[in-house]
């Protein structure tokens, strides 16, 4: 029953002038609102399903190449004896090494191993001292002193360690030719001199 002294037009101005909507009307905004939401998630759902199909077919089809790993090898350790050797730095090993340069072809401590060693070799060259010089028949010998002895050399004796042969004999110095190895061990000729020790006054 309307109220009296109000018409049913005034009603229906006053709802579009912003009066309070009736629970019906409330209810029926909800209703739509949700129908319109499940329709939305209806349209998306098969979409998503198909990707995440083809994501895992993906993946079972993707099968990585990996190259299988050679088995280890099996080592077999072997016991070491020193006195099956030779010392490396001993004169036996030494020796064999100045045979076997000699036996080939061209070397020069070939001919130097096969003479005989004079005595003046056994005694290192800076232990040598010239104190003069004397001429016999027109040959010139030098006075060496070692070991406070005197010796006589002359023009091809032997002095040294280092296979050295006297070239030369001079008034003040002795000229000789050694044999030594260089830093790549091969053998090679080298100068060498002894000067004349004056005496002091």
């Amino acid at each position: 029953m309307s109220p009296p002294g109000r018409p049913k037009g005034e009603y229906r101005s006053a709802q579009h002038e912003g009066t309070p909507v009736t629970p019906v009307t409330h209810v029926a905004r909800r209703l739509c609102l949700g129908v319109l939401l499940g329709v939305l998630l209806s349209a998306c759902g098969p979409g998503t399903d198909e990707l995440q199909q083809w994501m895992d077919q993906q993946r079972r089809e993707a099968k990585p190449s990996v190259t299988p790993l050679q088995p280890p090898k099996k080592f077999d350790p072997q016991p070491y004896s020193s006195a099956l050797g030779v010392e490396p730095f001993s004169n036996q090993k030494l020796t064999v090494a100045l045979k076997q340069e000699a036996r080939q072809p061209n070397s020069l401590v070939s001919a130097e191993l096969n003479r005989r060693r004079e005595p003046l070799e056994a005694y290192p060259l800076d232990s040598m001292s010239m104190v003069g010089s004397v001429a016999k028949q027109g040959q010139p010998f030098a006075l060496l002193r070692v070991d406070n002895l005197l010796y006589q050399v002359k023009a091809g004796d032997y002095v040294g360690q280092n296979y050295g042969r006297i070239t030369r004999i001079g008034e003040t110095e002795i000229s000789l030719r050694e044999i030594v190895q260089d830093a790549a061990g091969e053998w090679i000729e080298r100068p060498a001199q002894l000067q004349l020790q004056e005496r002091a006054r």
